[in-house]
């Protein structure tokens, strides 16, 4: 995660120079296999719950205890558009603009795992799931939980960066670390549709 979030003084021989005969930073290079890494780890949660669909001898089906996460969904689709907002500002020396889009980014997010919790817990308490319930349970809060995991990091980090923006020490020379962290966080996203695309949509 460090080679997204750094935000020390950039120096020109490191994340902000490219490497020789590429146009790719070492920060950007190490962000993308980053994110290919992670992408084969979802691929397996995936994958596992692809094939375990009706397969539980016991406890709820998918069918009779999910529903869409609409609201959940929006808010933190939304927030790739803030964050974008904020990398922008950062680049133009908008810190105030930056600090506002990062804030509104960990809203929108927070407001993701809110609605999350309120699932889980509906889940648990109402209709009996738990993660050693059956298959189903096993595999669901593993992939959506997982996911979960991934939207928290991302949310400590954004608010790791405005903490330290509040107290002067992000400046318009770390745009590019921030956009670094927009790539996680868009990443994060586009897991996100192919979660509910398998869990919502095709699983019930």
């Amino acid at each position: 995660m460090s080679t997204a979030v750094a935000i020390e003084d950039p120096q020109p021989a490191e994340s902000g120079e490219a490497e020789a005969g590429s146009s790719w930073t070492r920060g950007q290079v190490g962000t993308l296999l980053l994110i290919l890494a992670e992408t084969s780890f979802f691929g397996v949660f995936i994958v596992a719950y692809l094939f375990y669909i009706g397969k539980s001898a016991n406890g709820p089906q998918p069918a009779d205890v999910l529903e869409q996460p609409i609201v959940a969904s929006i808010c933190l689709l939304a927030s790739s558009a803030t964050i974008l907002v904020a990398v922008r500002s950062l680049g133009q020396g908008q810190i105030g603009r930056a600090i506002a889009g990062l804030l509104a980014t960990i809203l929108l997010g927070g407001v993701f795992l809110f609605k999350t919790g309120l699932e889980w817990h509906g889940l648990y308490y109402d209709h009996g799931l738990s993660i050693s319930t059956s298959l189903f349970g096993t595999t669901f809060y593993s992939l959506v939980g997982f996911h979960a995991a991934h939207v928290t990091i991302g949310l400590f980090f954004m608010l790791l960066v405005c903490l330290l923006a509040v107290m002067g020490h992000v400046r318009t020379g770390h745009a590019e670390r921030l956009e670094l962290l927009s790539w996680y966080w868009h990443f994060v996203d586009v897991v996100w549709i192919a979660v509910f695309s398998v869990v919502y949509v095709a699983g019930v």
